[in-house]
């Protein structure tokens, strides 16, 4: 049995900073919640696919799909001491624990497996951008609380493809340092639909005085600050635009970063 991809997980683990990185995951709240509504709807598919509704959102799908199965026993040793000792919350060693395992069935290739997104991916990239999360009323990821809306809700939710470090990295403007309510909108006209558009603006309301922020994100692969939706409100810009959800945001910047590395 190979061992080399559920220890690649498990690499990947234990260079998580569990509980003292609290900076690094305000400053990256927004892409860790679309990261954590991306794995709550992989993990309704699965749960759909295997008949584990009962045990949404944070499972190990391996226990459903080959109940039998056990990693290779060095594996599953090092796996129980590094989840006693180091993670605390029993939702989160449990996700850990099917992370790993999900790993080693894929590794072994004895089980066909329906085309369903990898389940796991989206929160390891979630719980290195700042750590673990805990779960009352809401899910608590440490900058952010989000709520778990109902199995049939995530089920159907708009997917988030699990994408580039530099695109997460652009989503939380990080070289902006920017603060306050986003809403992104995508500049549309002719030849430029929506799913393709001319490019994409957010505009931040920050504070109680609501203070508007205006950027674009430009080719330099930032956002940088615009006029053009104030000057669309006064009449003087007769380029259309459309406001789109922040998944949408994210699949341009994705395809942007793409497009332009390859030209260079």
């Amino acid at each position: 049995m190979s061992t080399e991809l559920p220890r690649a997980v498990l690499e990947r683990l234990r260079a998580v900073d569990w509980y003292g990185d609290w900076d690094t995951a305000y400053s990256h709240s927004r892409s860790r919640a679309l990261l954590m509504r991306e794995y709550l709807r992989r993990a309704a598919l699965w749960a759909q696919a295997y008949g584990a509704e009962e045990e949404w959102p944070f499972f190990d799908v391996t226990e459903f799909v080959d109940p039998a199965f056990r990693p290779a026993p060095e594996v599953e040793s090092e796996l129980e001491d590094y989840v006693a000792h180091n993670v605390g919350t029993p939702s989160t060693a449990r996700a850990c624990r099917g992370a790993v395992r999900w790993a080693a069935l894929r590794a072994e290739g004895k089980v066909a497996l329906p085309e369903l997104p990898d389940p796991y991916e989206p929160l390891l990239l979630m719980f290195e951008r700042g750590g673990g999360y805990s779960i009352e009323e809401f899910i608590d990821l440490y900058g952010v609380m989000i709520p778990y809306g109902n199995f049939d809700s995530n089920l159907n939710a708009e997917p988030f493809p699990t994408p580039a470090p530099s695109t997460l990295d652009a989503l939380d403007a990080l070289d902006a340092g920017a603060v306050g309510r986003i809403t992104y909108y995508a500049r549309i006209g002719e030849g430029y639909p929506r799913s393709s558009p001319r490019g994409i603006l957010r505009r931040r309301l920050v504070g109680r005085e609501a203070e508007t922020h205006d950027e674009a994100f430009t080719r330099g692969l930032r956002w940088e600050p615009t006029e053009y939706l104030r000057r669309y409100e006064l009449g003087h810009n007769d380029v259309d635009h459309v406001q789109i959800s922040e998944r949408e945001a994210a699949a341009f910047i994705e395809s942007t970063v793409k497009r332009l590395s390859g030209s260079r």
